[in-house]
């Protein structure tokens, strides 16, 4: 009996965080009605509730929440235990999840990343890019990347990229056509290209600071665009001012393709951080993962 539970005690893992009886599915490989009859067998023999079933989604009911709490981590750590034992005695192997932002992705996570899935072969790493405040724990992410200032304080933080600064650009063609900005506040006098914000929904007040004095101004313009390499094109065809990070556009900067305003309310700021649950234990292959992505001046 405690083997037909375990395994499908499993099964109700997957179910529950996958909300989905054809996401869990998939993601092991049999048919819906094979967990349907998982889930039905264990909850008889249990004799406990452990979803809440409707045409559209699946949640685990307060009991199912109960047994979620106390067999997660039991089962991580099982995970992460086996997979030390396989690394002690081999090749370093396992499945990383990481969440980044679209900038940091980009710039500083796929360069080394390239060369560490060339090096470790039997390592998975899983990079899912979102722009959005995610909670890791609750995404099931071994780790996050994000800005310095926008990890929590309980969360154990690895530098892994410089201090950052932003850019304010514009195409010559538009600054021929309309004077360059003397002040952050002379911006909405300007075509400026939008960014909305992922997790809140609003648009994006560009920040500036200059001598201790932060300040922050809403902008508006015909585009509102989020990705980073379209407002970049944006700014490159004319359409107006772009607050982008300044290393995306430096080479533009140089070229005399873009021309950079505002330069003095655009300080440096604390650049990217790995950040995890301290609480959380984690496969060698993950220490390898850190040590590569970490920040060497």
């Amino acid at each position: 009996m405690l083997k037909e539970n375990f395994n499908e005690l499993q099964i109700f893992l997957v179910v529950a965080r996958e909300r989905s009886f054809t996401k869990a599915a998939g993601k092991l490989g049999v048919s819906q009605s094979a967990l349907s009859h998982a889930m039905k067998a264990l909850e008889e023999r249990l004799n406990i509730r452990l979803l809440t079933r409707t045409t559209r989604s699946v949640a685990p009911t307060e009991a199912g929440e109960r047994i979620i709490a106390c067999l997660e981590p039991r089962i991580d750590e099982l995970e992460q235990e086996l997979e030390s034992l396989i690394q002690q005695n081999g090749t370093p192997s396992g499945n990383i999840r990481l969440s980044a932002g679209e900038h940091a992705a980009r710039s500083l996570v796929w360069p080394k990343l390239k060369p560490f899935l060339r090096k470790y072969p039997e390592i998975s790493v899983e990079l899912v890019v979102d722009n959005g405040f995610v909670d890791i724990v609750e995404g099931r992410f071994d780790a996050g990347i994000r800005l310095g200032e926008n990890v929590d304080k309980d969360m154990v933080a690895v530098r892994i990229g410089p201090d950052m600064r932003m850019a304010v650009v514009g195409a010559p063609a538009y600054f021929a056509a309309n004077p360059a900005p003397e002040t952050p506040h002379e911006l909405q006098n300007h075509r400026c290209i939008n960014i909305r914000l992922p997790t809140a929904g609003g648009l994006y007040h560009w920040e500036f600071e200059r001598e201790g004095k932060a300040l922050r101004v809403k902008v508006d313009g015909q585009l509102t665009c989020s990705p980073l390499p379209e407002r970049i094109d944006a700014a490159l065809s004319g359409f107006g001012i772009a607050c982008v990070p300044e290393d995306m556009v430096q080479e533009y900067i140089t070229s005399g393709k873009l021309i950079q305003v505002l330069q003095e309310w655009c300080p440096t700021f604390p650049g990217y951080y790995l950040y995890y649950p301290s609480r959380k234990q984690h496969p060698p292959a993950f220490a390898l993962l850190i040590d590569a992505l970490r920040y060497t001046e």
